[in-house]
């Protein structure tokens, strides 16, 4: 007697809609209990399958919800160029960007006609990752100042700090001391990355969200609702930067 091989579940699919190819990211979640179609700040759809899903039934899900996501992606945000000519805020003040035709060299930031610039080096093809390297790189620099100040201040020990492309999340903390930042805080006014700073290091007093968790972020940066209402206001739109 032979069995059926279970269809495997792919990392990704397709799907046509508007005639278009729109690639969708699947995933297995040990929580979910259903099937669960979603559409992340990043833009990339996501299928989300139960751990005992099965990979046709996950297929005919897709399908029926076709149209909602049709909708969705028509009323999503288009990505931010970060080629030549584009604009990123830094620090939330905008800079454009100026591709300066050089092979080698670092992303350096100057002034035209009172304008900030960014002089980003590199092929045209090349030159967004350049700006998102140097940018996480900036990120690096200011998460590793606040979330030593905070730390100092709760008297903790942040023990390790690395930058992520989440599209959702904006930093995770470890009881172990490990911090998980989102780079693209680097393009939010400084008080926004100061709250986000605040908010991880206090998870090392408390991993929840309790009231004693927010006390200490409150002892830390008492204008703490301050980056937190900009955050529900505008976060979003940092995720249109770069992935």
């Amino acid at each position: 007697m032979f069995f059926k091989a279970k269809p495997a579940i792919p990392a990704s699919t397709e799907l046509r809609i508007d005639g278009r190819v729109v690639s969708v990211a699947v995933r297995t979640h040990a929580r979910a209990r259903s099937y669960r179609l979603s559409l992340p700040h990043d833009g990339v759809p996501v299928l989300t399958l139960p751990p005992h899903g099965k990979w046709a039934e996950a297929e005919a899900f897709l399908l029926r919800h076709s149209d909602w996501l049709a909708v969705r992606l028509q009323r999503a945000p288009a990505a931010v160029n970060l080629g030549d000519g584009g604009v990123v805020p830094v620090r939330g003040i905008a800079h454009r960007i100026v591709g300066t035709g050089k092979v080698r060299g670092r992303v350096n930031v100057s002034e035209e006609d009172g304008v900030p610039i960014l002089l980003v080096p590199g092929d045209p093809e090349h030159q967004a990752r350049r700006l998102v390297d140097w940018l996480k790189g900036e990120a690096a620099i200011d998460l590793a100042r606040q979330s030593a100040v905070h730390a100092e201040r709760l008297g903790v020990v942040v023990r390790t700090i690395k930058l992520r492309s989440q599209s959702s999340r904006w930093g995770s903390c470890s009881s172990s001391g490990n911090l998980n930042y989102n780079w693209r805080l680097i393009i939010a006014p400084p008080h926004v990355l100061d709250y986000v700073a605040a908010h991880e290091v206090a998870h090392l007093r408390e991993m929840n969200h309790s009231a004693a968790f927010w006390a200490n972020v409150k002892r830390t940066l008492p204008d703490m609702e301050r980056g937190r209402a900009w955050l529900k206001a505008h976060g979003r739109e940092l995720m249109l930067y770069g992935s």
